[in-house]
């Protein structure tokens, strides 16, 4: 009987976003269960698996060696620095902050040239990392979220395209999310998060920050109305 490998929630929705056929390039592999999952599946036709790290990279040969798995090529090299555009027709960049994301992004143009399908899942910072999407030459065609170990994250779907500079709300609560069945919860962690920091500038006395803290508690203001709304 075939041995089958099961995802966590969060890799699971990414595995779940990943376009049928095609090749997969995983950038920051770590254990090489996403890239596995798929091919054992029938779901892509190849994938790279890519970590700027040896020990993740032969986590990830370990993987795919007990579930029998190959048509995998093992990339030692930093973000998609090792990977050319022709070799990908989607790309995952899951479980790093979002300012790691865009260094990545930044450095690797090619990406927003259309053809290329990215996944994004921010640990941290998904409001800069959406945010600079807008502006950067990406459109976001999906947003999903999921609970993993009592934490909610968003993924994003983008491709190369224009979409227009993103508000301070946008950029916090998603543009594509209203449908999903967390973005409830999703809203009320921001509301929460920004009363809480209006209320520890308030009290710092500054003028500056009184001033931040006024910014903070319209936008939890907003969030809370949207929330009652949906």
């Amino acid at each position: 009987m075939e041995k089958r490998l099961q995802l966590q929630p969060r890799l699971r929705l990414l595995a779940d976003m990943v376009p049928q056929g095609g090749r997969l390039a995983d950038i920051g592999t770590d254990h090489g269960y996403l890239p596995v999952w798929l091919l054992q599946r029938g779901r892509i036709e190849g994938a790279i698996a890519a970590d700027i790290g040896a020990e993740p990279l032969a986590h990830a040969r370990r993987t795919a060696a007990e579930y029998g798995i190959g048509n995998i090529d093992f990339r030692l090299c930093d973000g998609l620095s090792g990977i050319a555009p022709e070799e990908a027709d989607s790309v995952v960049i899951a479980g790093m902050g979002g300012e790691t994301i865009i260094a990545i992004l930044s450095a690797a143009p090619w990406t927003k040239d259309g053809q290329h399908t990215l996944l994004l899942q921010p640990m941290t910072k998904a409001a800069d990392l959406r945010r600079w999407l807008s502006v950067n030459g990406y459109c976001f065609t999906e947003e999903r979220l999921v609970r993993d170990k009592n934490y909610l994250y968003p993924v994003l779907c983008v491709k190369g395209g224009a979409w227009g500079e993103l508000t301070e709300l946008q950029a916090l609560t998603g543009v594509l999310l209203a449908d999903d069945p967390l973005y409830g919860e999703y809203l009320a962690q921001h509301e929460e998060k920004l009363r809480r920091a209006a209320e520890g500038l308030r009290r710092s006395g500054r003028e500056d920050a009184a001033r931040r803290a006024g910014e903070l508690e319209r936008l939890a203001d907003d969030i809370g109305h949207i929330r009652s709304t949906t």
